[in-house]
Protein backbone atom coordinates (compact mmCIF):
# COMPACT_ATOMS: atom_id res chain seq x y z
CA UNK A 1 0.00 0.00 0.00
CA UNK A 2 1.09 3.54 -1.12
CA UNK A 3 2.04 6.24 1.40
CA UNK A 4 1.24 9.63 0.63
CA UNK A 5 4.30 11.88 2.26
CA UNK A 6 3.48 15.34 1.43
CA UNK A 7 6.58 17.71 1.00
CA UNK A 8 7.33 20.48 3.20
CA UNK A 9 6.16 22.87 0.67
CA UNK A 10 2.75 21.48 1.12
CA UNK A 11 2.58 21.15 4.47
CA UNK A 12 3.21 25.07 4.91
CA UNK A 13 0.14 25.65 2.19
CA UNK A 14 -1.75 23.22 4.21
CA UNK A 15 -1.24 25.05 7.31
CA UNK A 16 -1.67 28.82 6.04
CA UNK A 17 -5.16 27.42 4.82
CA UNK A 18 -5.94 26.25 8.00
CA UNK A 19 -4.75 29.90 9.96
CA UNK A 20 -8.26 31.92 9.53
CA UNK A 21 -7.96 34.98 7.86
CA UNK A 22 -8.77 37.90 9.71
CA UNK A 23 -12.02 39.42 8.32
CA UNK A 24 -11.45 43.38 6.70
CA UNK A 25 -14.16 45.74 8.98
CA UNK A 26 -15.72 48.20 7.35
CA UNK A 27 -16.78 50.89 10.35
CA UNK A 28 -19.97 53.01 9.61
CA UNK A 29 -19.73 56.88 10.64
CA UNK A 30 -22.31 59.18 10.81
CA UNK A 31 -22.39 63.78 10.17
CA UNK A 32 -25.55 65.42 9.64
CA UNK A 33 -23.27 68.19 7.45
CA UNK A 34 -22.47 68.06 3.88
CA UNK A 35 -19.75 66.27 2.08
CA UNK A 36 -17.05 69.00 1.98
CA UNK A 37 -17.83 70.05 5.99
CA UNK A 38 -14.60 70.28 7.75
CA UNK A 39 -15.83 67.38 10.58
CA UNK A 40 -16.86 65.42 7.24
CA UNK A 41 -13.42 65.91 5.73
CA UNK A 42 -11.58 65.45 9.17
CA UNK A 43 -13.16 61.99 9.87
CA UNK A 44 -12.23 60.90 6.25
CA UNK A 45 -8.72 61.80 6.79
CA UNK A 46 -8.88 60.16 9.88
CA UNK A 47 -10.60 56.86 8.18
CA UNK A 48 -7.48 57.23 5.91
CA UNK A 49 -4.66 57.11 8.93
CA UNK A 50 -6.31 54.01 9.84
CA UNK A 51 -6.55 52.39 6.48
CA UNK A 52 -3.15 52.70 6.19
CA UNK A 53 -2.18 51.93 10.06
CA UNK A 54 -4.38 48.30 9.76
CA UNK A 55 -2.89 47.39 6.63
CA UNK A 56 -6.35 47.75 4.91
CA UNK A 57 -7.95 45.69 7.71
CA UNK A 58 -10.46 48.25 8.91
CA UNK A 59 -11.88 50.63 6.79
CA UNK A 60 -14.33 53.53 8.09
CA UNK A 61 -17.08 54.68 5.41
CA UNK A 62 -18.27 58.69 6.29
CA UNK A 63 -22.26 59.08 6.08
CA UNK A 64 -22.85 62.73 5.44
CA UNK A 65 -25.64 64.90 4.48
CA UNK A 66 -27.98 63.34 7.32
CA UNK A 67 -28.46 60.29 5.45
CA UNK A 68 -28.35 58.04 8.60
CA UNK A 69 -30.64 60.43 10.33
CA UNK A 70 -30.26 63.46 12.54
CA UNK A 71 -27.88 63.82 15.72
CA UNK A 72 -30.18 62.14 18.24
CA UNK A 73 -30.75 59.18 16.12
CA UNK A 74 -26.80 58.77 15.21
CA UNK A 75 -26.26 58.92 18.97
CA UNK A 76 -29.19 55.90 19.18
CA UNK A 77 -27.41 53.64 17.03
CA UNK A 78 -24.39 54.38 18.05
CA UNK A 79 -24.85 53.57 21.85
CA UNK A 80 -27.09 49.96 20.55
CA UNK A 81 -23.71 49.24 18.83
CA UNK A 82 -25.20 49.55 14.98
CA UNK A 83 -23.28 52.59 14.01
CA UNK A 84 -19.65 52.32 15.01
CA UNK A 85 -18.91 56.36 15.31
CA UNK A 86 -20.76 60.11 14.68
CA UNK A 87 -19.63 63.20 14.77
CA UNK A 88 -22.37 65.58 16.71
CA UNK A 89 -22.40 68.51 18.46
CA UNK A 90 -21.52 68.19 21.87
CA UNK A 91 -24.74 69.82 22.45
CA UNK A 92 -26.79 66.65 21.68
CA UNK A 93 -24.84 64.38 24.48
CA UNK A 94 -25.94 66.92 27.47
CA UNK A 95 -28.62 64.81 28.81
CA UNK A 96 -26.72 61.89 28.16
CA UNK A 97 -23.32 62.55 29.35
CA UNK A 98 -23.72 65.96 31.94
CA UNK A 99 -20.17 66.81 31.97
CA UNK A 100 -20.35 68.10 28.12
CA UNK A 101 -23.01 70.45 29.15
CA UNK A 102 -19.53 72.63 30.40
CA UNK A 103 -18.27 73.32 27.38
CA UNK A 104 -21.14 74.56 26.02
CA UNK A 105 -21.57 77.11 28.80
CA UNK A 106 -22.83 81.00 27.77
CA UNK A 107 -19.60 83.16 27.64
CA UNK A 108 -17.05 80.40 29.17
CA UNK A 109 -14.35 80.81 26.81
CA UNK A 110 -11.90 84.04 26.32
CA UNK A 111 -10.85 83.28 22.60
CA UNK A 112 -10.56 80.08 20.25
CA UNK A 113 -7.06 79.95 21.46
CA UNK A 114 -8.24 79.48 24.88
CA UNK A 115 -10.81 77.30 23.98
CA UNK A 116 -8.48 74.81 22.15
CA UNK A 117 -5.67 75.01 25.28
CA UNK A 118 -8.36 73.49 27.30
CA UNK A 119 -9.82 70.56 25.17
CA UNK A 120 -6.06 69.42 24.27
CA UNK A 121 -5.53 69.31 28.07
CA UNK A 122 -6.63 67.60 30.79
CA UNK A 123 -10.10 68.81 31.60
CA UNK A 124 -10.84 67.68 27.69
CA UNK A 125 -9.71 64.69 28.12
CA UNK A 126 -11.84 64.38 31.53
CA UNK A 127 -15.34 65.38 29.92
CA UNK A 128 -14.24 62.55 26.94
CA UNK A 129 -13.56 59.84 29.70
CA UNK A 130 -17.15 60.71 31.35
CA UNK A 131 -19.37 59.15 28.50
CA UNK A 132 -18.25 56.01 28.73
CA UNK A 133 -20.57 55.30 31.32
CA UNK A 134 -23.26 56.49 29.40
CA UNK A 135 -21.92 53.67 26.27
CA UNK A 136 -19.69 55.89 23.79
CA UNK A 137 -16.20 56.30 23.92
CA UNK A 138 -15.30 59.83 23.57
CA UNK A 139 -12.36 60.02 20.77
CA UNK A 140 -12.14 63.78 19.84
CA UNK A 141 -13.20 67.75 20.17
CA UNK A 142 -13.85 69.31 16.78
CA UNK A 143 -14.11 73.20 16.46
CA UNK A 144 -17.46 74.52 16.22
CA UNK A 145 -16.76 78.06 15.80
CA UNK A 146 -18.55 80.68 17.61
CA UNK A 147 -22.17 80.19 17.70
CA UNK A 148 -24.15 83.79 16.89
CA UNK A 149 -27.80 84.96 16.54
CA UNK A 150 -29.67 85.77 13.10
CA UNK A 151 -32.52 86.57 12.74
CA UNK A 152 -35.45 86.99 9.57
CA UNK A 153 -36.97 90.89 9.83
CA UNK A 154 -34.55 92.94 12.24
CA UNK A 155 -30.88 92.99 13.48
CA UNK A 156 -29.89 92.03 17.32
CA UNK A 157 -28.46 95.18 18.58
CA UNK A 158 -28.87 94.45 22.45
CA UNK A 159 -30.48 91.72 24.70
CA UNK A 160 -33.41 94.07 24.47
CA UNK A 161 -33.75 93.24 21.02
CA UNK A 162 -34.23 88.92 21.49
CA UNK A 163 -37.11 89.59 24.13
CA UNK A 164 -40.44 87.32 22.30
CA UNK A 165 -38.66 86.59 19.32
CA UNK A 166 -38.76 82.51 18.73
CA UNK A 167 -35.13 81.05 18.09
CA UNK A 168 -35.04 77.65 17.41
CA UNK A 169 -32.18 76.36 19.76
CA UNK A 170 -30.70 72.45 19.38
CA UNK A 171 -32.36 69.75 21.34
CA UNK A 172 -30.83 70.47 24.93
CA UNK A 173 -32.06 71.75 27.84
CA UNK A 174 -28.99 73.99 28.35
CA UNK A 175 -29.60 75.77 24.92
CA UNK A 176 -33.00 76.71 25.82
CA UNK A 177 -32.71 78.15 29.20
CA UNK A 178 -30.09 80.28 27.54
CA UNK A 179 -32.30 81.98 25.08
CA UNK A 180 -34.59 82.06 27.39
CA UNK A 181 -32.05 84.10 30.05
CA UNK A 182 -31.97 86.01 26.73
CA UNK A 183 -36.08 86.66 26.91
CA UNK A 184 -36.08 84.48 24.04
CA UNK A 185 -38.66 81.91 22.96
CA UNK A 186 -36.80 78.68 22.71
CA UNK A 187 -37.98 76.44 20.34
CA UNK A 188 -36.02 72.94 19.47
CA UNK A 189 -35.71 71.37 16.49
CA UNK A 190 -33.19 69.06 14.69
CA UNK A 191 -30.82 71.23 11.72
CA UNK A 192 -32.68 69.80 9.16
CA UNK A 193 -36.14 71.57 9.99
CA UNK A 194 -34.96 75.26 10.77
CA UNK A 195 -34.89 76.36 6.72
CA UNK A 196 -38.25 76.21 6.38
CA UNK A 197 -39.38 77.35 9.77
CA UNK A 198 -36.74 80.27 9.21
CA UNK A 199 -38.58 81.04 5.49
CA UNK A 200 -42.40 80.44 7.05
CA UNK A 201 -41.85 82.55 9.75
CA UNK A 202 -42.30 79.48 12.35
CA UNK A 203 -39.30 80.72 14.25
CA UNK A 204 -37.91 84.07 14.04
CA UNK A 205 -34.47 83.71 14.60
CA UNK A 206 -31.54 80.36 15.10
CA UNK A 207 -27.88 80.69 16.13
CA UNK A 208 -25.64 79.21 14.71
CA UNK A 209 -21.96 79.60 13.19
CA UNK A 210 -20.95 81.29 9.78
CA UNK A 211 -20.62 77.52 7.94
CA UNK A 212 -23.47 76.14 9.28
CA UNK A 213 -25.24 79.30 8.49
CA UNK A 214 -23.78 79.41 4.91
CA UNK A 215 -23.84 75.38 4.22
CA UNK A 216 -27.71 75.78 4.94
CA UNK A 217 -28.38 78.57 3.33
CA UNK A 218 -30.45 79.49 6.61
CA UNK A 219 -28.65 83.33 5.31
CA UNK A 220 -30.95 83.40 2.29
CA UNK A 221 -33.95 83.27 4.90
CA UNK A 222 -32.61 85.30 7.50
CA UNK A 223 -30.38 88.27 6.44
CA UNK A 224 -29.08 89.40 10.09
CA UNK A 225 -26.45 88.09 11.71
CA UNK A 226 -25.31 89.31 15.00
CA UNK A 227 -22.03 88.32 16.40
CA UNK A 228 -23.24 87.57 19.84
CA UNK A 229 -20.61 84.56 20.23
CA UNK A 230 -22.46 83.20 22.93
CA UNK A 231 -21.00 79.82 22.99
CA UNK A 232 -18.37 77.86 21.14
CA UNK A 233 -19.93 74.42 21.69
CA UNK A 234 -17.51 72.28 20.36
CA UNK A 235 -18.39 68.76 18.17
CA UNK A 236 -17.10 65.55 19.51
CA UNK A 237 -16.48 62.19 17.73
CA UNK A 238 -18.03 59.46 19.84
CA UNK A 239 -17.28 55.97 19.12
CA UNK A 240 -19.79 53.02 20.43
CA UNK A 241 -18.99 51.33 23.82
CA UNK A 242 -20.09 48.29 22.54
CA UNK A 243 -18.45 47.83 19.36
CA UNK A 244 -15.24 49.75 21.27
CA UNK A 245 -15.03 46.42 23.40
CA UNK A 246 -14.68 44.06 20.79
CA UNK A 247 -11.81 45.49 19.22
CA UNK A 248 -8.23 44.31 19.80
CA UNK A 249 -5.81 46.40 22.34
CA UNK A 250 -3.95 47.58 19.32
CA UNK A 251 -6.71 48.41 16.93
CA UNK A 252 -8.49 50.57 19.50
CA UNK A 253 -4.92 52.31 19.91
CA UNK A 254 -4.47 53.36 16.11
CA UNK A 255 -8.43 54.39 15.70
CA UNK A 256 -7.99 56.88 18.64
CA UNK A 257 -4.74 58.35 17.90
CA UNK A 258 -5.66 58.76 14.48
CA UNK A 259 -8.81 60.85 15.77
CA UNK A 260 -6.73 62.55 17.91
CA UNK A 261 -3.85 63.41 14.80
CA UNK A 262 -7.55 64.86 12.39
CA UNK A 263 -7.91 67.24 15.35
CA UNK A 264 -5.24 70.11 13.82
CA UNK A 265 -6.47 68.90 10.29
CA UNK A 266 -9.87 69.62 11.32
CA UNK A 267 -8.77 72.96 12.95
CA UNK A 268 -7.11 74.51 9.72
CA UNK A 269 -9.78 73.02 7.52
CA UNK A 270 -12.38 74.86 9.83
CA UNK A 271 -10.22 78.27 9.82
CA UNK A 272 -10.34 78.23 6.26
CA UNK A 273 -14.34 77.20 5.57
CA UNK A 274 -15.23 79.98 8.39
CA UNK A 275 -13.56 82.92 6.33
CA UNK A 276 -15.06 81.56 3.13
CA UNK A 277 -18.46 81.13 4.65
CA UNK A 278 -18.50 84.89 6.00
CA UNK A 279 -17.56 86.28 2.61
CA UNK A 280 -20.11 84.14 1.07
CA UNK A 281 -23.17 85.23 3.33
CA UNK A 282 -21.99 88.59 3.10
CA UNK A 283 -21.76 88.78 -0.69
CA UNK A 284 -25.35 86.60 -0.73
CA UNK A 285 -26.68 89.82 1.14
CA UNK A 286 -26.30 89.44 4.70
CA UNK A 287 -25.67 92.06 6.92
CA UNK A 288 -23.09 91.47 9.57
CA UNK A 289 -24.04 93.28 13.05
CA UNK A 290 -21.62 93.44 16.57
CA UNK A 291 -24.20 93.81 19.17
CA UNK A 292 -23.06 94.82 22.85
CA UNK A 293 -22.10 91.72 24.22
CA UNK A 294 -21.80 92.80 27.74
CA UNK A 295 -25.59 92.70 27.95
CA UNK A 296 -25.54 89.06 27.10
CA UNK A 297 -22.88 87.99 29.16
CA UNK A 298 -24.81 89.58 32.51
CA UNK A 299 -28.09 87.56 32.08
CA UNK A 300 -26.29 84.01 32.04
CA UNK A 301 -25.87 84.13 36.00
CA UNK A 302 -29.10 81.78 36.68
CA UNK A 303 -27.90 79.35 33.69
CA UNK A 304 -24.62 78.46 35.37
CA UNK A 305 -26.58 77.88 38.68
CA UNK A 306 -29.09 75.73 37.03
CA UNK A 307 -26.27 73.31 35.04
CA UNK A 308 -23.25 73.74 37.07
CA UNK A 309 -24.64 71.38 39.68
CA UNK A 310 -22.43 69.35 41.01
CA UNK A 311 -19.05 69.49 42.37
CA UNK A 312 -17.12 67.71 39.35
CA UNK A 313 -18.77 70.39 36.50
CA UNK A 314 -18.06 73.14 39.15
CA UNK A 315 -14.02 72.17 39.13
CA UNK A 316 -14.35 71.56 35.59
CA UNK A 317 -15.63 75.38 34.94
CA UNK A 318 -13.03 76.48 37.64
CA UNK A 319 -10.35 75.25 36.27
CA UNK A 320 -11.44 76.38 32.73
CA UNK A 321 -11.31 80.11 34.32
CA UNK A 322 -8.41 79.87 35.51
CA UNK A 323 -6.64 78.87 32.34
CA UNK A 324 -5.16 81.56 30.10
Amino acid sequence: MLRFTPSRLAVAVLATLLVPVAQAAELRSADIHPDDYPTVTAVRYMADLVKERTGGKTTIKVFAGSALGSENDSLEQVKLGALAMARVSSAAMHNICQTTRVPSLPFLFKSTDHLHRVLDSEVGEEILRSCEKAGFVGLAWYDSGARSMYTRNKPVQTLADVKGLKIRVQQSDLSVAMVEAMGGNATPMSMGEVYTSLKTGLVDAAENNFPSYESAHHYEVAKFYSLTEHTMTPEILVYSKRQWDKLSAEDQKIIRTAAKESVPFMRKQWAERETKSRQTVEKGGAQVVQPDKATFQAAMQPVYARFVTTPEMKSLVERIQAMP
